[in-house]
């Protein structure tokens, strides 16, 4: 069950033995990933408690602000998963959600409000041919490339690899949002490898939370169809998977590193064949 800071922070102090349990920055670095709740965390609003000092997990009640003032308690975990696919800053604020939603306006005496009937399960879409698992293909369905970084990447690798372009959707077994089929950002069919490159984007709402989920959801649809994953984690993202490339900006070491991954999954010996 949640408890306040101050009675979690006093029972961590007597279960550790230390005055601190938990020294200023030691989970910096998970807390990196998410800019935005670092933006709403006060240690004032928290017993002077500071948002490094808590593990991502703990089941603890923080207190949070959000950039309008409206303060609520929450856990971290609530406070992570919160904004789902909702792409404004207020997603992370249950008051701010709350306003944005449109509210029903009901004209003359009230009447009693039919109940809604229940959604039908979403039909899978038929735009996707018939392939076997693990095909790689040009998707009518897939969305367009909108990360300039994205595009030096492809052609950064284009110029180091040879491989088949055009294709941007891979064929899985089960739906991923309505789709038998998943959109990495690059694909090297000829090795099986998808590359994705992850970023938390403008409002620091991207690859963390519930889509960060999503990513991990995508990964095991893409290993299970025979394809191994590379995301490239720029800023303060952790790596998902067990080739994924930390970095801070893309440059020729950067694609290098990218290379050896790729000589890790499926050998020097057939990488080296494909390069110019």
């Amino acid at each position: 069950m949640s408890e306040p800071v101050q009675q979690w922070w006093a029972r961590r102090q007597f279960s550790r033995g230390l005055a601190v349990p938990y020294e200023v920055g030691t989970f910096r670095e998970a807390w990196g990933s998410y800019p935005e709740i670092i933006r709403q965390y006060h240690p004032e609003l928290n017993h002077g408690v500071v948002l490094s000092q808590v593990p991502l997990a703990a089941d603890v009640l923080l207190c949070w602000e959000c950039a309008v003032g409206h303060r609520f308690a929450a856990t971290p975990t609530e406070q992570r998963e919160r904004p789902g696919r909702v792409r404004r800053r207020s997603a992370w604020c249950p008051e701010c959600s709350a306003l944005a939603r449109p509210q029903p306006v009901i004209l003359g005496e009230a009447r009693a409000i039919p109940a809604r009937p229940k959604r039908r399960a979403p039909d899978v879409c038929t735009k996707t041919p018939d392939l076997p698992k693990g095909t790689a293909f040009a998707s009518v369905c897939a969305p367009k490339p909108a990360s300039a970084a994205e595009a030096r990447l492809r052609a950064e690798l284009a110029a180091r690899l040879t491989f088949t372009g055009g294709l941007n959707a891979v064929k899985v077994a089960r739906p991923f949002f309505r789709h038998t089929e998943v959109w990495p950002d690059i694909l090297l069919p000829e090795l099986r490898v998808a590359i994705e490159y992850d970023t938390v984007g403008r409002y620091g709402l991207e690859h963390v939370g519930k889509r960060q989920d999503a990513d991990l959801r995508k990964d095991r649809a893409l290993r299970g169809a025979g394809w191994e994953v590379v995301r490239i984690r720029t800023g303060a993202l952790e790596p998902l998977g067990p080739f994924d490339v930390s970095m801070t900006s893309l440059g020729a070491r950067g694609v290098a590193r990218i290379v050896d991954r790729l000589r890790e999954i499926r050998g020097a010996l057939m990488v080296d064949a494909y390069l110019r």
